[in-house]
């Protein structure tokens, strides 16, 4: 590996001379020296830095994200060498999808430690758009997302069916009805995902189905604030049965009888196109095809 590229990945990341040295264990003129043989190399200057800052130019702007990728490859190469000779273990790097996340994912990396303690994972929750980037761009393993991605630099293979019900408090005066009409569900207030998650193109896609879009619209970031805006009665929304499983059973929210009911999506499970796994995210993989079965059909409405 190109010890220059750590070097200079460090100082960005660090923004300062003196803090990269002591997490390379290097002296300060050590460092100086390594970017000064990384900008001739590179034939241009690739930091701007005074006493009190250092920051990237244009043309370091190109050499970081291009570094970052290298780096991330070498890591990569050296991981799936070491993995002929030893047990699956080292670091593993996950994303998700917010849904999946943060009510499914838990209990997967549970299971995955009691059987390989070695394996280090790390996971970075964002909506379906960001998990696929980070993909691209190789900074995760393998990712598990709702919605549709397209891209032939990705694998995508269907590992979780859900089912999405429309709900409210149980104060909400459409949870008084026996069933809900189309007019009624318009004109409700509905507290939906941003663009870009899985759970708000299975909204849009439902209101498709029904022909209209609501009048009254709450864009939130997080799943988990809706909730809580659905349990105040702020307004109704759509969400995943797995979501809504704790509320249901303490009567904290009410499924609303409605044409068109549940919705139905897929999850999926996301990896760079013609890669090698390394033996940790072989064995994460394994796992997750495993626990479909537990997903599929389990919950009791």
């Amino acid at each position: 590996m190109d010890q220059g590229l750590l070097v200079f990945v460090t100082v960005v990341e660090k923004a300062n001379f003196t803090r990269a040295a002591e997490a390379l264990n290097m002296t300060q003129p050590a460092v100086s020296q390594y970017i000064q043989a990384l900008e001739r190399s590179m034939g241009s200057k690739l930091l701007e830095r005074s006493n009190k800052f250092v920051r990237l130019n244009k043309a370091g702007e190109i050499v970081y994200q291009h570094a970052k990728g290298i780096l991330v490859e070498y890591d990569r190469m050296r991981r799936l060498v070491d993995d002929l000779q030893n047990l699956a273990g080292g670091p593993l790097t996950i994303g998700a999808s917010y849904t999946f996340g943060e009510y499914i994912l838990p209990h997967i990396i549970a299971g995955l430690h009691k059987a390989f303690p070695l394996i280090k994972p790390s996971i970075t929750i964002g909506n379906t758009q960001e998990i696929g980037n980070l993909i691209l761009n190789r900074r995760l393993d393998v990712g598990i997302v709702e919605g549709e991605l397209t891209s032939e630099q990705l694998a995508i293979e269907p590992v979780a069916n859900d089912l999405m019900y429309i709900v409210s408090s149980p104060q909400h005066a459409l949870a008084q009805r026996e069933t809900v009409t189309d007019s009624k569900l318009k004109e409700a207030t509905w507290i939906i995902r941003e663009v870009g998650s899985g759970t708000r193109e299975a909204a849009d896609k439902m209101f498709a189905a029904f022909q209209w879009y609501p009048e009254k619209v709450m864009e939130f970031g997080s799943t988990q604030i809706i909730k809580e805006a659905v349990e105040a009665g702020l307004g109704i929304s759509l969400l995943s049965q797995w979501v809504i499983r704790k509320e249901l059973s303490i009567r904290r929210v009410k499924l609303l009888k409605c044409v068109n009911t549940p919705v139905r999506r897929e999850f999926s499970l996301v990896t760079p196109a013609a890669t090698l796994h390394t033996k940790a995210a072989q064995v994460f993989i394994h796992t997750v095809r495993e626990y479909k079965n537990r997903l599929d059909g389990e919950f009791p409405v």
